[in-house]
């Protein structure tokens, strides 16, 4: 008989049964999407942002076979440092089951806050549509159709195929909301020509569509999709042959599956000589300060 551990901390226990905002976060980006140390100082950094912001960040990880909400200072630096399986919302009780550590992806990570009463989730980028005929989808999509959690997010990540990627969104009924954009931003860079129907410009308005869709029954996830901050944008002529590059790559080395978003991610760091990590970064931290303050919001209505 499997003794099933799911454990929230004594502070996001605390700030969840007191109506504060509560922030979740993901660990993948730790344990597959940044090199060590860089990787370690983006977790705390993104903490960092979200307590700034006046809300209280949840990490989430699977630690030795306990789904943990919240975890702390050692764990964050274990993950940062360890071999961390990487793990989906279908993955979690495999991970469990056995006493492994895992790190979550965007999907597990929704369905761990969901699981917690927690509203918000700030995250870099969601996966989604791969490019070519694969068909390989991101179990990110499915997950935020059935969760009612509001993820924030630069868009999908720039290596997917944007296009399909927003009409499965839509097929799935996940509302999508841009943040001070009518069009779905690419990640590493504001703009994918891709138009949204809705958008929020500010904490408030984010909250009362969020409150409007709950009042109206529907339990289904939101995505508000935040450009990256202007500055810390990158080119996008530049962008496009990293990615082209890293995609070529990849078919060279028949990698696949869980394996190619990070061999993707590595391919293009190498080529724009760590500038999309700096991007990376930046948009992970402005995200975290976006959720923070609409999570806010929501907690003093």
């Amino acid at each position: 008989m499997v003794e099933i551990l799911f454990t929230v901390s004594e502070e996001v226990r605390a700030a969840i049964a007191g109506g504060r905002a509560v922030v979740a976060l993901e660990s993948t980006l730790l344990a597959h999407g940044l090199p060590w140390p860089e990787n370690l100082e983006v977790g705390r950094a993104a903490e960092a942002a979200v307590r700034a912001e006046g809300a209280v960040p949840a990490t989430v990880a699977v630690l030795r076979g306990a789904l943990t909400i919240g975890v702390d200072g050692a764990a964050l630096e274990r993950i940062a440092r360890g071999e961390f399986v990487k793990a989906g919302q279908a993955d979690l009780a495999p991970a469990v089951a056995t006493g492994r550590d895992a790190a979550t992806t965007v999907s597990a990570t929704a369905f761990a806050a969901a699981r917690a009463g927690i509203a918000l989730f700030a995250t870099g980028g969601i996966g989604g549509v791969h490019r070519g005929d694969t068909g390989d989808v991101s179990s990110d999509l499915a997950t935020l159709a059935r969760e009612p959690v509001t993820v924030v997010s630069a868009g999908a990540k720039a290596v997917l195929d944007l296009p399909r990627t927003v009409e499965m969104l839509e097929t799935l009924g996940v509302l999508v909301l841009g943040y001070g954009t009518s069009e779905f931003p690419a990640f590493y860079t504001r703009s994918s020509g891709i138009p949204l129907e809705h958008r929020v410009d500010d904490p408030a308005g984010a909250a009362a569509v969020i409150l409007a869709r709950r009042a109206l029954g529907d339990r289904g996830g939101v995505l508000i999709v935040n450009p990256i901050p202007a500055e810390d944008a990158l080119d996008t002529g530049e962008i496009r042959e990293a990615i082209s590059a890293a995609l070529a790559s990849a078919a060279r080395g028949g990698i696949g599956g869980k394996a190619l978003t990070p061999h993707l991610l590595a391919s293009v760091a190498r080529a724009t000589g760590g500038k999309s990590l700096a991007a990376n970064r930046a948009l992970v931290l402005n995200n975290c300060r976006i959720a923070a303050r609409i999570a806010v919001a929501l907690a003093g209505v």
